[in-house]
């Protein structure tokens, strides 16, 4: 039996490598997509260190072309993909003032259009086999939005609506859908770890029940 892939979009040194090796010591390929080849290669280099199978595409959230043929890769060398994970992000900060229309159109592609593009790319393959889990990684502007932050608050709390909408319309079809809404600053060594946080995305995967995932402060570990 060949080993079911997690596809994390928006791989980086923090979430995405921690939500990379929470899947891969539990038996998952992961695959990690972002845009940036130099920086993929460094992390694939640590996943197989520590004996995870790891692989990387290059592809940009920003461009639904770019993300359609990422996956097109990845369906072609490993199939289609039992999980997705979503966390790439448009993290500019700016008032709502500064904001052009441009800007806030380019910035909401990244976090909230990226996502819907992943998703689709993934969907007809989960809903063949009657399984799949689609994650999104959401912050705490989508609840108390930041003045300073104003375009990523909108693009958390749309990212957080898709999340709710898509997950009532999939399950259904044996697909959970579910956002792990960050509260707070990730950071090494505090309740903020980016491997403690990527334990709640592997629960919420495994236990597959709910759609929310609020990751606080005051949230008992």
């Amino acid at each position: 039996m060949s080993k079911p892939s997690a596809v994390i979009v928006g791989a980086g040194p923090g979430i995405g490598l921690s939500v990379a090796k929470a899947f891969g010591k539990h038996g998952y390929r992961v695959i990690l997509v972002s845009r940036n080849e130099q920086s993929l290669q460094l992390l694939v280099s640590e996943l197989l260190a520590s004996n995870i199978e790891a692989h990387c595409i290059q592809g940009d959230a920003g461009e639904t072309e770019s993300i359609e043929s990422a996956f097109q890769n990845i369906k072609a060398s490993y199939g289609s993909p039992e999980v997705l994970v979503y966390n790439a992000a448009a993290l500019q900060a700016g008032l709502p003032t500064s904001l052009t229309p441009d800007q806030l159109s380019r910035e909401l592609t990244v976090n909230v259009s990226g996502a819907l593009a992943s998703a689709l790319q993934v969907i007809p393959g989960q809903e063949e086999q009657g399984k799949g889990t689609i994650l999104f990684t959401g912050g705490g502007f989508a609840l108390h939005p930041s003045t300073k932050y104003a375009s990523l608050s909108l693009g958390k709390a749309a990212l957080r609506s898709l999340a709710f909408s898509l997950g009532e319309e999939l399950a259904p079809k044996g697909i959970h859908v579910g956002i792990v809404t960050i509260a707070g600053y990730v950071a090494k060594d505090t309740h903020f770890d980016p491997d403690r946080i990527a334990e709640v995305y592997w629960h919420l995967h495994a236990n597959r029940q709910g759609h929310e995932v609020v990751y606080e402060e005051s949230q008992v570990s």
